[in-house]
Protein backbone atom coordinates (compact mmCIF):
# COMPACT_ATOMS: atom_id res chain seq x y z
CA UNK A 1 0.00 0.00 0.00
CA UNK A 2 1.26 3.62 -1.08
CA UNK A 3 1.06 6.72 1.09
CA UNK A 4 -1.83 8.47 0.04
CA UNK A 5 -0.70 11.10 -3.03
CA UNK A 6 -2.49 14.12 -1.20
CA UNK A 7 -0.09 14.37 1.96
CA UNK A 8 2.82 15.25 -0.56
CA UNK A 9 1.75 18.74 -0.96
CA UNK A 10 0.59 18.92 2.74
CA UNK A 11 4.28 17.70 3.90
CA UNK A 12 6.23 20.27 1.61
CA UNK A 13 3.86 22.88 3.06
CA UNK A 14 4.87 21.35 6.44
CA UNK A 15 9.02 22.09 5.70
CA UNK A 16 8.53 24.96 4.03
CA UNK A 17 6.72 27.24 6.81
CA UNK A 18 9.15 25.83 9.00
CA UNK A 19 11.75 27.21 7.24
CA UNK A 20 9.93 30.13 7.61
CA UNK A 21 9.74 29.89 11.15
CA UNK A 22 13.87 29.85 11.11
CA UNK A 23 14.66 32.49 8.63
CA UNK A 24 14.49 35.51 11.30
CA UNK A 25 17.54 34.14 12.77
CA UNK A 26 19.47 33.88 10.36
CA UNK A 27 23.43 35.22 10.89
CA UNK A 28 21.68 36.39 14.54
CA UNK A 29 24.11 33.46 16.75
CA UNK A 30 20.96 32.31 18.52
CA UNK A 31 20.86 28.65 17.31
CA UNK A 32 18.24 27.88 20.12
CA UNK A 33 15.74 30.54 18.73
CA UNK A 34 15.84 29.55 15.34
CA UNK A 35 15.47 25.70 16.14
CA UNK A 36 12.39 27.12 18.45
CA UNK A 37 10.72 28.92 15.50
CA UNK A 38 10.81 26.22 12.86
CA UNK A 39 9.85 23.72 15.42
CA UNK A 40 6.48 25.56 16.75
CA UNK A 41 5.65 26.44 12.69
CA UNK A 42 6.26 22.35 12.07
CA UNK A 43 3.95 21.10 14.79
CA UNK A 44 1.38 23.91 13.54
CA UNK A 45 1.21 22.35 10.40
CA UNK A 46 1.56 18.47 10.98
CA UNK A 47 -1.25 18.94 13.49
CA UNK A 48 -3.05 20.30 10.86
CA UNK A 49 -3.15 17.20 8.28
CA UNK A 50 -5.61 14.21 8.79
CA UNK A 51 -3.89 11.47 9.21
CA UNK A 52 -2.64 9.09 12.69
CA UNK A 53 0.98 10.39 12.79
CA UNK A 54 3.60 9.55 15.31
CA UNK A 55 6.57 11.17 15.51
CA UNK A 56 9.40 8.23 15.90
CA UNK A 57 12.59 10.62 15.38
CA UNK A 58 12.04 14.26 16.68
CA UNK A 59 13.63 16.73 18.80
CA UNK A 60 14.41 14.05 21.58
CA UNK A 61 12.57 12.07 24.17
CA UNK A 62 10.01 13.13 26.09
CA UNK A 63 11.77 14.64 29.31
CA UNK A 64 14.58 16.27 26.61
CA UNK A 65 11.99 18.00 24.28
CA UNK A 66 8.86 19.90 24.22
CA UNK A 67 7.78 19.47 21.13
CA UNK A 68 8.00 16.93 18.65
CA UNK A 69 9.28 14.59 20.89
CA UNK A 70 9.49 10.71 19.90
CA UNK A 71 6.29 9.20 20.32
CA UNK A 72 4.54 12.21 20.13
CA UNK A 73 1.18 12.13 18.18
CA UNK A 74 0.75 14.39 15.30
CA UNK A 75 -2.36 15.22 12.99
CA UNK A 76 -5.97 15.45 13.51
CA UNK A 77 -6.76 11.74 14.10
CA UNK A 78 -8.51 11.29 10.96
CA UNK A 79 -6.59 9.82 7.89
CA UNK A 80 -3.62 7.16 6.98
CA UNK A 81 -1.49 5.76 10.13
CA UNK A 82 1.97 7.00 9.21
CA UNK A 83 5.43 7.30 11.41
CA UNK A 84 7.61 10.74 11.15
CA UNK A 85 11.19 11.38 10.81
CA UNK A 86 11.90 14.91 11.11
CA UNK A 87 14.20 17.49 11.67
CA UNK A 88 12.72 20.88 12.13
CA UNK A 89 16.26 22.49 11.29
CA UNK A 90 19.24 21.00 10.18
CA UNK A 91 21.82 22.86 10.86
CA UNK A 92 21.07 25.01 13.37
CA UNK A 93 24.66 26.69 13.27
CA UNK A 94 24.62 27.29 9.90
CA UNK A 95 21.35 29.64 10.33
CA UNK A 96 23.12 31.47 13.66
CA UNK A 97 26.41 32.18 11.59
CA UNK A 98 24.03 32.33 8.44
CA UNK A 99 25.97 29.41 6.32
CA UNK A 100 25.01 27.71 3.52
CA UNK A 101 23.01 24.27 3.52
CA UNK A 102 20.52 24.60 6.63
CA UNK A 103 17.27 22.68 6.03
CA UNK A 104 13.82 21.69 7.62
CA UNK A 105 13.59 18.27 6.79
CA UNK A 106 10.82 15.31 7.59
CA UNK A 107 10.73 11.79 6.00
CA UNK A 108 6.85 10.11 5.91
CA UNK A 109 6.16 6.33 6.08
CA UNK A 110 3.29 4.42 6.58
CA UNK A 111 3.22 2.50 10.52
CA UNK A 112 5.97 0.51 11.26
CA UNK A 113 8.06 1.41 7.98
CA UNK A 114 10.67 3.57 9.44
CA UNK A 115 13.57 2.51 11.54
CA UNK A 116 13.73 4.17 15.13
CA UNK A 117 16.88 5.12 15.90
CA UNK A 118 18.31 6.31 18.92
CA UNK A 119 19.44 9.64 19.11
CA UNK A 120 23.09 8.46 19.10
CA UNK A 121 26.18 8.45 16.89
CA UNK A 122 25.88 6.13 13.47
CA UNK A 123 28.80 4.30 11.75
CA UNK A 124 27.37 5.50 7.39
CA UNK A 125 28.79 4.43 4.08
CA UNK A 126 26.72 6.38 1.24
CA UNK A 127 26.88 6.13 -2.28
CA UNK A 128 24.85 7.12 -5.30
CA UNK A 129 22.22 5.08 -7.72
CA UNK A 130 22.92 2.66 -10.61
CA UNK A 131 25.63 0.98 -8.79
CA UNK A 132 25.56 -3.10 -7.76
CA UNK A 133 23.65 -3.66 -4.44
CA UNK A 134 25.14 -3.76 -1.21
CA UNK A 135 28.47 -2.93 -3.06
CA UNK A 136 30.21 -1.45 -0.09
CA UNK A 137 30.47 -2.33 3.37
CA UNK A 138 31.25 -1.04 6.84
CA UNK A 139 33.63 -3.61 7.58
CA UNK A 140 35.71 -3.12 4.72
CA UNK A 141 38.60 -1.08 5.30
CA UNK A 142 38.32 2.32 3.50
CA UNK A 143 41.00 1.31 0.76
CA UNK A 144 39.02 -1.48 -0.17
CA UNK A 145 35.65 0.47 -0.43
CA UNK A 146 37.11 3.52 -2.53
CA UNK A 147 38.58 0.56 -5.02
CA UNK A 148 35.11 -1.36 -5.21
CA UNK A 149 33.45 1.99 -5.55
CA UNK A 150 36.21 3.23 -8.42
CA UNK A 151 36.16 0.07 -10.44
CA UNK A 152 32.17 -0.05 -9.68
CA UNK A 153 31.75 3.34 -11.60
CA UNK A 154 35.18 2.67 -13.97
CA UNK A 155 36.37 6.21 -12.83
CA UNK A 156 39.97 6.18 -11.39
CA UNK A 157 40.73 6.70 -7.70
CA UNK A 158 42.48 9.98 -8.17
CA UNK A 159 38.99 11.51 -9.55
CA UNK A 160 36.74 10.02 -6.89
CA UNK A 161 35.78 12.74 -4.59
CA UNK A 162 34.58 11.66 -0.69
CA UNK A 163 32.11 13.95 1.68
CA UNK A 164 32.68 13.76 5.57
CA UNK A 165 32.48 16.04 8.53
CA UNK A 166 35.42 17.67 9.58
CA UNK A 167 35.98 15.67 12.78
CA UNK A 168 38.79 14.95 14.45
CA UNK A 169 37.20 11.06 15.71
CA UNK A 170 37.22 10.90 11.28
CA UNK A 171 41.42 11.43 11.42
CA UNK A 172 41.99 7.75 10.36
CA UNK A 173 39.63 8.30 7.88
CA UNK A 174 41.15 10.98 6.00
CA UNK A 175 44.24 9.58 6.16
CA UNK A 176 43.53 6.71 4.44
CA UNK A 177 41.85 9.16 1.37
CA UNK A 178 44.51 11.05 1.74
CA UNK A 179 46.55 8.16 0.71
CA UNK A 180 44.67 6.91 -2.14
CA UNK A 181 45.00 10.75 -3.47
CA UNK A 182 41.07 10.86 -3.18
CA UNK A 183 39.59 14.52 -3.74
CA UNK A 184 37.88 15.22 -0.16
CA UNK A 185 35.11 17.88 0.44
CA UNK A 186 35.03 18.46 4.32
CA UNK A 187 31.72 19.93 5.55
CA UNK A 188 31.50 21.30 9.20
CA UNK A 189 27.33 20.18 9.92
CA UNK A 190 24.44 19.06 7.92
CA UNK A 191 25.21 15.51 8.21
CA UNK A 192 21.95 14.31 5.54
CA UNK A 193 22.68 16.83 2.79
CA UNK A 194 25.76 15.64 2.49
CA UNK A 195 25.01 11.89 2.42
CA UNK A 196 21.85 13.00 0.31
CA UNK A 197 24.62 14.57 -2.07
CA UNK A 198 25.96 11.23 -3.88
CA UNK A 199 23.00 11.10 -5.93
CA UNK A 200 23.12 14.46 -7.38
CA UNK A 201 25.30 14.82 -10.39
CA UNK A 202 25.69 18.82 -9.95
CA UNK A 203 27.74 17.99 -6.56
CA UNK A 204 30.22 15.47 -8.30
CA UNK A 205 30.21 13.53 -4.85
CA UNK A 206 30.77 10.01 -5.19
CA UNK A 207 30.47 8.19 -1.28
CA UNK A 208 29.83 9.72 1.60
CA UNK A 209 31.53 8.07 4.83
CA UNK A 210 32.23 8.67 8.67
CA UNK A 211 30.34 9.03 12.27
CA UNK A 212 27.48 10.91 12.40
CA UNK A 213 23.96 11.38 14.13
CA UNK A 214 21.60 8.19 14.03
CA UNK A 215 18.59 10.10 13.15
CA UNK A 216 19.68 11.80 10.63
CA UNK A 217 20.88 8.96 9.10
CA UNK A 218 17.67 7.49 8.58
CA UNK A 219 16.36 11.07 7.34
CA UNK A 220 19.07 10.81 4.32
CA UNK A 221 18.17 7.16 3.98
CA UNK A 222 14.75 7.67 3.14
CA UNK A 223 16.05 10.73 0.67
CA UNK A 224 18.06 7.98 -0.58
CA UNK A 225 15.70 5.19 -0.82
CA UNK A 226 13.12 7.23 -3.13
CA UNK A 227 16.57 7.86 -5.42
CA UNK A 228 18.45 4.84 -5.96
CA UNK A 229 20.89 5.92 -3.79
CA UNK A 230 22.65 3.15 -0.95
CA UNK A 231 23.74 3.60 2.45
CA UNK A 232 24.91 1.09 4.83
CA UNK A 233 24.73 2.17 8.72
CA UNK A 234 25.89 1.06 12.12
CA UNK A 235 25.37 2.46 15.83
CA UNK A 236 28.15 3.63 18.27
CA UNK A 237 26.92 3.54 21.57
CA UNK A 238 28.20 3.76 24.74
CA UNK A 239 26.69 1.45 27.73
CA UNK A 240 24.13 4.00 28.40
CA UNK A 241 22.74 4.25 24.94
CA UNK A 242 22.67 0.48 24.81
CA UNK A 243 19.83 0.59 27.37
CA UNK A 244 18.08 3.45 25.28
CA UNK A 245 18.46 0.80 22.18
CA UNK A 246 17.22 -1.94 23.90
CA UNK A 247 13.93 0.43 25.06
CA UNK A 248 13.34 1.22 21.17
CA UNK A 249 13.69 -2.85 20.21
CA UNK A 250 17.33 -2.69 19.21
CA UNK A 251 19.07 -6.05 20.34
CA UNK A 252 21.60 -7.11 18.56
CA UNK A 253 23.85 -3.32 19.09
CA UNK A 254 26.47 -4.95 16.35
CA UNK A 255 23.95 -4.94 13.47
CA UNK A 256 24.68 -3.34 10.04
CA UNK A 257 22.07 -1.62 8.51
CA UNK A 258 21.50 -1.19 4.80
CA UNK A 259 18.68 0.70 3.55
CA UNK A 260 15.42 -1.67 3.21
CA UNK A 261 16.59 -2.28 7.02
CA UNK A 262 15.80 1.36 7.53
CA UNK A 263 13.09 2.71 5.23
CA UNK A 264 10.45 -0.56 4.18
CA UNK A 265 7.59 0.71 1.76
CA UNK A 266 6.71 3.66 0.30
CA UNK A 267 8.08 7.14 1.57
CA UNK A 268 7.66 10.76 1.30
CA UNK A 269 10.78 13.05 1.69
CA UNK A 270 10.46 16.80 1.87
CA UNK A 271 13.88 19.50 2.74
CA UNK A 272 12.82 22.93 2.20
CA UNK A 273 16.19 24.87 2.27
CA UNK A 274 16.66 27.85 4.80
CA UNK A 275 19.96 29.13 3.88
CA UNK A 276 20.98 28.86 0.21
CA UNK A 277 22.37 24.98 -0.13
CA UNK A 278 23.47 22.71 -2.74
CA UNK A 279 20.19 21.08 -3.82
CA UNK A 280 18.49 24.01 -3.49
CA UNK A 281 17.86 28.30 -2.53
CA UNK A 282 16.99 29.25 0.90
CA UNK A 283 14.22 31.51 1.80
CA UNK A 284 13.98 34.64 -0.13
CA UNK A 285 11.84 37.83 1.54
CA UNK A 286 10.04 39.17 -1.17
CA UNK A 287 8.56 42.16 1.04
CA UNK A 288 4.68 41.04 1.15
CA UNK A 289 6.06 37.44 0.70
CA UNK A 290 8.15 34.60 1.30
CA UNK A 291 9.88 32.52 -1.48
CA UNK A 292 10.53 28.95 -0.20
CA UNK A 293 12.73 26.19 -2.27
CA UNK A 294 11.97 22.28 -1.33
CA UNK A 295 13.91 19.24 -2.77
CA UNK A 296 10.32 17.05 -2.91
CA UNK A 297 10.25 12.98 -3.24
CA UNK A 298 7.81 10.40 -3.49
CA UNK A 299 8.86 6.82 -3.78
CA UNK A 300 5.97 4.61 -5.08
CA UNK A 301 5.17 7.56 -7.50
CA UNK A 302 8.51 8.35 -8.60
CA UNK A 303 7.88 12.06 -7.72
CA UNK A 304 11.21 14.15 -7.89
CA UNK A 305 10.91 17.83 -7.86
CA UNK A 306 12.65 20.85 -6.77
CA UNK A 307 9.86 23.48 -6.32
CA UNK A 308 9.67 26.98 -5.39
CA UNK A 309 6.58 28.43 -3.47
CA UNK A 310 5.50 31.24 -2.40
CA UNK A 311 3.71 32.31 1.35
CA UNK A 312 2.31 35.51 1.71
CA UNK A 313 3.24 37.65 5.37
Amino acid sequence: MSIDKDYLKKFIKTTEMAAIGAFPFIGKGDKNAADKGSVDKMRNELNQIDMNGEVVIGEGEMDEAPMLYIGEKVGTHKGQNLDIALDPLEGTNFVANNLPNAFSMLAVCEKGNLFSAPDTYMEKIAIGKNLPKNLLDLDNSVEQNIKLLSDAKKKSINKITACLLKRPRHEKIIKSLEKLNVKIKFISDGDVSGAISVVDPKTNIDIYLGIGGGPEGVLAAAALSCMGGQIQTRLVLDDQQIKRANKLGIKDIKRKYNIDDMIKGDVIFCASAITNGDIVDGVKDLGDKYEVSTFALHKDLKIFRKIKNYHQK
